[in-house]
């Protein structure tokens, strides 16, 4: 089964105990909903994130299209690869239809292929923002489906105001809050519900410059000032003439803060600091 882990090193987890925090799918509902997302609304192999006993892993082989288990426990290793297989073409043998590659493997040390993919996975609420980070910055993959807890959800997706990580992302990537899982969906339950998070790879981007315009979203958070115009004039990166007239065309809230933008707003405000 699914889960979440909230031990304090993902890549020392070693075990199924209660006590490291594990929280496992046990939503049939829930999962037939995953699997029927991740079919209407992405392509290419799978590459599932903390495959645990399996209970996403079989509903994803059965769309055909090859998955990837990975997983750090050894003895859950054992268990999927019995179950699935470990030889290429075994996959289909267990009655899934399809191949399924189990790999022992840190998710944050992983390698992941910089050819076109799709990421599953139920993420360690602990190491969200960990995992998100290390997402984003890999070149393959064009659709990520992930469980994190709700408030991370919320955020990534900009639902009452974005944080720096997703202005900074923003231009490469959509981010959509499909829905809210009540903590009753795991086993053990947690003490937080989980969102249902997918990020979506522009294909094309709304800024060329990654470097410059993600400084520049951190000056902007960053700086002190009561509204968005004083703080994006704290940055010296736009003269305030231009400033106040892109608010106003823009017809930006007078108190609006950096977290109160969209996608659109911070290309186009960009626009004018990259001048």
């Amino acid at each position: 089964m699914q889960r979440q882990k909230t031990s304090s090193a993902f890549s020392e987890y070693v075990g199924g105990r209660h006590e490291l925090g594990q929280n496992f799918l046990a939503d049939p509902a829930l999962i037939t909903a995953i699997q029927r997302l991740v079919r209407t609304q992405t392509q290419g192999p799978i590459i599932e994130l903390g495959a645990g006993d399996g209970a996403l892993t079989a509903p994803l082989a059965r769309l055909g299209r090859p998955v990837t288990a990975l997983e750090l426990d050894p003895r859950r290793v054992r268990r999927l690869q019995t179950r699935f297989g470990d030889a290429v073409g075994a996959g289909a043998g267990a009655g899934v239809g399809v191949d399924v590659d189990v790999v022992r493997a840190d998710v944050l040390r992983h390698r992941f292929p910089a050819t076109p993919h799709t990421i599953v996975g139920n993420v360690p609420f602990h190491l969200t923002t960990a995992i998100i980070r290390k997402l984003l910055s890999e070149r393959g993959w064009t659709a990520s489906v992930l469980i994190v807890q709700w408030e991370v959800a919320r955020r990534r997706a900009g639902v009452g105001g974005a944080s720096m990580l997703t202005a900074a992302w923003w231009p490469w990537y959509e981010f959509e809050l499909v829905r809210r899982i009540p903590a009753a969906a795991f086993r053990p339950v947690p003490s937080v519900d989980a969102g249902l998070l997918m990020m979506m790879r522009r294909r094309v981007p709304l800024v060329e410059e990654r470097g410059r315009y993600q400084a520049f979203v951190k000056q902007v958070f960053q700086a002190p000032g009561r509204g968005l115009e004083e703080m994006v004039g704290r940055t010296g990166r736009v003269r305030r003439a231009e400033l106040r007239e892109w608010v106003r065309r823009e017809r930006i809230p007078a108190r609006a803060l950096p977290k109160d933008l969209v996608a659109e707003d911070w290309a186009r405000l960009w626009e004018l600091a990259r001048r």
